[in-house]
């Protein structure tokens, strides 16, 4: 019999490593779950030493769960980003119809075949019937899904689980359709108000190069004329705008280097974490960010557990799907708490991050036994506090960014009419002697 290597994680979420002898790579999957473990990664022995450099090319060949002998199994799931080719409101959509129809006593296989013929997107249709496939072929549901995680996120693989496992697979895919709606409907409420301040701010600069472009050089051929010094911020302006006229692409090449030097500093480990801290704590936004990182983070992890996820493997997927480094780290160390049998609520408080209102109601909610809803609770709460400060930070940016484009515009107006008040004031003064020196 063949021997694989497999790597797995335990009901704690530590990695554990070994070696089985079984007679495939599916016999492998079921006497590695019998353990007690969940496989992340198997690979035959006789493969493992070339694995490293054939593993890209096996996986994306490899058509479902249940792999040739001697295939390479590799289930790390990676949370979706770019270029997954489906919208979340489509696969919201799709979530709550397969919901519909298996609580309707219709078999999941048929489910998946009737929602594959009526789906309009192509390449979730695609994906749909590799998933019917792999269903069809004896891997579970959420087995199929684990193999496209560029669409089906960690927290939808573990939930699907959960509820396979549990036997309410309906019950489960109708939380993951209302968790994706009430996501999309925070983050499109939070996208809404920063529209308007991004649009008065391009109006702006487009403003402020029309001017410096093409008004001030007319004004500029003017003051060439006149026998008197310009006032120094009229200087200051006119310099400013040679400059730009001069140097379009230096001018260009300078924004464009400021914005690319911003984007590698973010993406450093120090320069993520300043980054994110600031968006916590910045005026006006910070307040919405901060309430939206505490609704989404109370909001998995009430799911995920609710779900029947275990706890320490709902903490990990909340830690990767945070999108903040500081929400991160502080649910770091509640996994460490937990994995050392202490609560959630030490943690939590020392954080410094989650209101003593939230630490409060998850304290209580662990002493009744009840933390799964009082998550959700908090998450409830939460959702409407974000629409308050979204209202909030929209009355307050719009008078704000209106005095911005004021003060933009005005300057520029204010430094070209500054010498023309002069010369006014100027043939005045002397129009004014020279007609008492007559009399």
């Amino acid at each position: 019999m063949p021997k694989y290597n497999y790597v797995a994680l335990d009901a704690h979420g530590a990695e554990t490593k070994g070696t089985i002898e079984v007679g495939s790579q599916n016999e492998a999957i079921g006497r590695v779950k019998e353990m007690g473990l969940f496989p992340t990664k198997i690979i035959e022995a006789e493969k493992d030493k070339g694995a490293a450099g054939k593993k890209s090319k096996t996986t994306a060949a490899r058509p479902k769960a249940g792999a040739k002998k001697g295939g390479v199994l590799n289930m790390n799931i990676k949370i979706p980003g770019l270029g997954s080719g489906v919208k979340p409101k489509v696969l919201t959509t799709f979530t709550r119809q397969l919901a519909t129809l298996v609580d309707a006593g219709l078999p999941l296989l048929r489910g998946l075949r009737v929602l594959e013929k009526q789906e309009r997107s192509a390449v979730l249709k695609e994906i749909i019937g590799k998933l019917a496939t792999s269903v069809e072929g004896g891997s579970t549901f959420s087995e199929a899904l684990a193999q496209h995680p560029k669409v089906f996120n960690r927290l939808f693989v573990n939930m699907v689980k959960a509820g396979e496992l549990g036997g309410v697979l309906e019950v489960v895919l109708k939380r993951l359709a209302e968790f994706s709606e009430k996501a999309q409907k925070i983050k499109g409420k939070v996208k809404a108000a920063l529209f308007y301040p991004v649009a008065v701010l391009v109006v702006a600069v487009g403003i402020m190069i029309l001017l410096m472009t093409m008004v001030v050089p007319k004004f500029k051929e003017v003051f060439s004329g006149m026998g008197f010094p310009l006032p120094g911020f009229t200087v200051f302006v006119l310099n400013v705008s040679d400059l730009i006229r001069n140097n379009i692409l230096g001018t260009m090449g300078a924004v464009a280097a400021v914005v690319v030097v911003f984007m590698l500093f973010i993406k450093t480990k120090f320069g993520r974490h300043v980054w994110d801290k600031f968006q916590l704590v910045m005026p006006a936004i910070g307040p919405v960010i901060s309430k939206v990182a505490i609704s989404r983070f109370t909001r998995t992890l009430g799911t995920l557990v609710s779900s029947g996820v275990p706890i320490l493997q709902a903490l990990t997927i909340v830690k990767e799907t945070a999108g903040n480094v500081i929400i991160a780290n502080a649910v770091t160390k509640i996994h460490e708490s937990v994995k050392e049998g202490e609560t959630i609520t030490a943690p939590l408080e020392a954080s410094r991050v989650f209101p003593p209102m939230v630490v409060s109601m998850v304290d209580v909610g662990e002493q009744t036994g009840a933390l799964p809803e009082m998550l959700l609770r908090i998450a409830d709460n939460y959702d409407e506090e974000v629409d308050n400060a979204v209202a909030g930070m929209t009355s307050l940016l719009e008078p704000i960014m209106i005095v911005l484009l004021a003060l933009i515009v005005g300057s520029i107006v204010i430094a070209m009419f500054m010498p023309l008040i002069y010369m006014i004031q100027h043939i005045g003064d002397e129009g004014g002697g020279g007609g008492g020196s007559k009399e």
